[in-house]
């Protein structure tokens, strides 16, 4: 499914607030960071640092980029220190709009994607070269 199509996340859908003008900016603010490279046949985007609203264009940015051109992309979320429901509504879009592998998330990540659910819907791994490979 079109990146599009999927939808936006539930926090700005509907809500009758006039939306705010796309950021600019490529770079994610102090303490967070994005790095992608190509990984057994699969393009990998290492996120690193807290995500939040205001944090998470250029993660957003480098998944979308990433579904559109590639047939497996995987998030190494082992560097993120914090998420809230901004990255799982990102992760969820991104899984709904290509194939997304979650590798090595942090013991937060991964108490908040087993609070919310989230970790029945994504495909999680222990390793980078399990998620390249599967």
């Amino acid at each position: 499914m079109p990146w599009d199509e999927a939808g936006a996340p539930a926090l700005t859908r509907d809500t009758g607030v006039e939306m705010l003008p796309e950021r600019a900016t490529a770079h994610a603010p102090e303490g967070a960071a994005v790095v992608q490279y190509a990984w057994l046949g699969a393009w990998v985007v290492a996120a690193r640092g807290a995500y939040d609203m205001d944090s998470i264009p250029p993660l957003s940015d480098a998944l979308r980029g990433a579904v559109r051109e590639h047939p497996k992309v995987v998030l190494d979320a082992s560097g993120i220190t914090f998420a809230d429901s901004t990255l799982l509504n990102l992760l969820i879009l991104t899984h709904r709009t290509g194939t997304l592998r979650v590798v090595a998330p942090s013991p937060q990540l991964q108490r908040l994607c087993e609070i919310t659910g989230v970790d029945g819907i994504l495909e999680m791994r222990a390793s980078l070269d399990d998620a390249a490979v599967s």
